[in-house]
Formats: C-alpha cells, structure tokens, sequence
C-alpha cells in the first residue's frame, strides 16, 4: 500500500512541475450544470468554477471546484429538508488537450483526485450541524472551443467517487496509505463560459 501511495504522489508530482515548467496561460470557467446518477436521488444543480494552467503542450494542471445546494434533500412532506443538504467538490486535475485559443473545437480529457465535503444543517436546530470530508477521485472529457484569442466555450461531463479508509468503521481518515474506492458516486454535466489570459 505505501508503495502505490508513493507512486501516485510522485506522478502526481512530475506531472506538476512539468506543466509549471512550460509557458502557463491561464484559463478560468465559470460553469452551470446538474448531477446526476450515482446516488443522486433526483438531478440537483451543480454550480462552481474551473482554473487552469496549460503550457506549450497538450498537458496541463487544473483547480475544480464545484457545489451543489440541496443535493442529497428528497420529497417529504413531514420533514422538509429542503437546500439543507449540500455537497462541496474541490478537485486538482492533470487535463489533456482542449482548443487552442483563436478559434477550432477539441475534446479534452481530466482526471485527479481531491475533497469531497458533505453537510447537513438542521433547519430547526432539532440537531447539531454535521460535516463530513472525504478525499475523492474524478474523470471526464468534453469539448472546448473559442472564439477569439480569448473567449470559448466548454461542456464536459465527469465522474465523481469517494475514497475512503479501508481500516476506519466511521469512513474517516486514519492512515493515507489504506485508500480504497468508497461506495458515493455520481456523474455531473457543466457547461461553462471560458476566458483564457
């Protein structure tokens, strides 16, 4: 387990400094979009943002991050749990391809791996706020084009999957070297506006 611990760390690490090496340009995406499948009980909103780092190459480095309000609340009646539920998504990806800025359409392809943050608030202080951090994993692709030198668009399509402890009862944390893939998952479709600089 520590070896393949390391290794994800050190790739991780090479691909890193690799795209910091290269000439950046940066990009930010703000973006729209739903959940869906997995262990979304019905399609929630996703709203968040993208930044990223690409050099001379195809290979580049980038933030997500993405939240979606009420995303585990269901129908009820008696209880109503409504925009209590939330869930946080904050992702560092290696990306692979996208459009050149100028003009042109391009399929990318993501992956990384980060926190999954869950919370739930009593909406009549019956109980104690809860909170609850995973690590996570994600993949997706898409298609990016631009416009301008500048201005594009982008619509891509990930995988969600908590990481959790093969040793802890309460899915909590214990030791970094005893990852396991969890049993929360689910899909999410953004489209989003980008800007490169």
């Amino acid at each position: 387990m520590r070896l393949r611990y390391l290794t994800v760390l050190s790739t991780l690490a090479l691909c890193l400094s690799t795209a910091a090496t290269a000439r950046a340009d940066g990009l930010i995406v703000p973006f729209l979009g739903v959940t869906f499948g997995g262990d979304t009980v019905q399609n929630r909103t996703v709203y968040g943002a993208a930044l990223g780092f690409t050099g001379n190459g195809p290979v580049g480095f980038e933030i997500d991050f993405g939240y979606a309000p009420n995303f585990f609340a269901a129908e009820d009646d008696f209880f109503d749990l409504d925009g209590e539920l939330n869930l946080t998504t904050l992702m560092a990806n290696i990306t692979f391809g996208g459009a050149p800025a100028g003009g042109g359409v391009r399929p990318f392809f993501s992956g990384g791996a980060g926190l999954m943050r869950a919370s739930v608030s009593s909406p009549t202080d019956a109980f104690d706020d809860l909170t609850r951090n995973d690590f996570g994993i994600n993949v997706g692709g898409g298609l990016s084009g631009y416009f301008n030198d500048h201005v594009g668009i982008r619509g891509d399509i990930r995988y969600f999957r908590s990481l959790e402890d093969g040793t802890g009862d309460d899915g909590f944390l214990l030791d970094p070297r005893d990852f396991d893939l969890g049993d929360f998952d689910f899909w999410r479709f953004t489209v989003g506006v980008a800007f490169k600089f």
